[in-house]
């Protein structure tokens, strides 16, 4: 998963206040399922699945064997591997329903994991450690944890003897950490029938924690930005330093980016921001709580934004931010450059067109020796999924089972997940974890990468009870 977060310190700590938080400390005990459950976690975390070295087919094909020894047929266990990538394989599996009319619910995780070095990391980052109520090592958090509770819940289900009402269809996918072959991305592409789905359940939100260890909200993320990046180019026949001329190829790039830094772009609304922007109010400061009702009423409300939009987290979920990040020009010391480029990186509201963007970007250059364009192929313009009463509503009743009285926050993820590919093909996708964590993070893509036990003990049950609810049947 890539970074994101939207709690600023501030809100988190009026979070924190809430009378009904409650408390994450270790378990006190571990029940016999949940034993089960931690050999299979440790199993995957153990499988390198790093890019470099590594083999997510290994991945795919253990938790396969797994499916099958709780009695999933050959015919609906696949490890899919595209031949030009043989270490990069997926595994797609299905619990079957009795209602072939009720669409099925996909399961979504990735199962590679960043880069990890031994001589960098306290611990082992290949082996699974329980120390102090964490469990340690890379994919702990991103993103094998999910990935382990989908496996875990399947079993379960089969085990069980559970026959859901929908297909339960589940996916566990290479190449979310990497910009090479993704493995969402061709399966919606090339395989779509193992995925094709009503909806889809991912990374991507989690549960919040204060610097006590206490539940202060769950969060659940419907949509997120597009990543685009722009390339700006300016070029001119040059000359001799000694002897300046009008134009100058880094000039005219500085006063375009000059005029792109300084525009804002319109705020907008979706199912996810408008919520939260609602629900966050009781829970930060008085003036904030104010600009953000007036904000909620008018989204327009030049007062209530000036506000809002002082914190960058706030910012980036109203609106598609675009910043320059590199800047290249000239090839001598003491010749007139002939070129001079620029990186812009947009971060865009989902559902607004790329294309839009970039005759924005080309508007405020303002010049048309600036030449704009696109630094790499475009990803979809994909709407947020709605947050329907069908979507909410079993999160809402799962989570008073686990965490009663934690509030639940929509969200809007400025960074991005697999879900691009998922929501591009039409299958809406939400990030529902219940997995939470403190201040002190989890150290995803860093060293010492760590999840708290509790955390996904309890993550674990909420999840379980969250398929059967959308997937009904008894």
């Amino acid at each position: 998963m890539k970074p994101m977060a939207w709690m600023t310190a501030g809100a988190l700590i009026a979070l924190a206040s809430a009378a009904n938080a409650q408390t994450a400390a270790a378990p006190k005990t571990v029940r016999p399922d949940q034993l089960v459950f931690r050999e299979l976690y440790k199993e995957l975390v153990e499988i390198n699945t790093t890019l470099s070295v590594g083999s997510c087919t290994a991945a795919a094909e253990a938790m396969g064997a797994r499916l099958k020894a709780a009695g999933y047929p050959e015919a609906d266990v696949k490890v899919v591997v595209e031949p030009k990538h043989p270490r990069e394989g997926s595994l797609v599996a299905v619990l079957r329903g009795t209602d072939a009319k009720t669409p099925p619910m996909l399961l979504l995780a990735h199962i590679d994991v960043v880069e990890a070095k031994r001589e960098d990391w306290t611990r082992d980052p290949f082996k699974l450690v329980e120390e102090n109520g964490y469990f340690y090592g890379r994919g702990t958090s991103d993103d094998k944890a999910q990935a382990a509770i989908w496996v875990d819940s399947l079993v379960r289900l089969k085990q069980a003897g559970f026959k859901p009402k929908r297909d339960i269809k589940m996916a566990l996918t290479c190449g979310e950490e990497s910009e090479g072959y993704n493995g969402i991305e061709d399966l919606v592409k090339n395989h779509r029938p193992l995925v094709d789905a009503a909806f889809a359940l991912n990374e991507g939100a989690s549960g919040v924690l204060d610097e006590q260890g206490k539940a202060v909200v769950l969060e659940v993320q419907a949509g997120e930005k597009v990543y685009q990046d722009f390339t700006l180019t300016v070029t001119n026949p040059g000359g001799h330093s000694s002897r300046p001329a009008s134009p100058n190829a880094i000039y005219q790039l500085a006063a375009a980016l000059d005029r792109i830094g300084a525009y804002k772009f319109p705020p907008r609304f979706n199912d996810a921001t408008r919520g939260y922007f609602t629900q966050m109010q009781p829970r930060v400061t008085p003036e904030q709580a104010a600009a953000m009702k007036a904000l909620v009423a008018d989204i327009n409300d030049p007062a209530a934004l000036a506000v809002v939009t002082k914190d960058a987290t706030w910012n980036s979920m109203l609106r598609t931010t675009c910043v320059a990040t590199m800047v290249s020009a000239g090839h001598a010391p003491n010749a007139l450059p002939q070129r001079a480029t620029a990186n812009i990186n947009c971060r865009i509201l989902p559902g607004t067109p790329i294309d839009e963007v970039k005759a924005k970007l080309t508007e405020l250059a303002a010049d048309p020796a600036v030449a704009v364009t696109l630094a790499h192929d475009s990803k979809p313009a994909s709407p947020p999924p709605p947050l329907t009463p069908a979507i909410m509503g079993p999160i809402q009743k799962n989570a008073a089972k686990v965490w009663p009285g934690v509030p639940i926050l929509p969200v809007m993820a400025t960074g991005a997940t697999d879900a691009v590919h998922t929501s591009a093909a039409g299958i809406p996708t939400y990030g529902v974890t219940g997995l939470f964590h403190g201040p002190e993070g989890t150290g995803a893509h860093g060293l010492n990468e760590r999840m708290r036990v509790k955390s996904l003990y309890e993550g674990r049950d909420f999840l379980y009870g969250l398929i059967q609810d959308y997937a009904g049947g008894k």
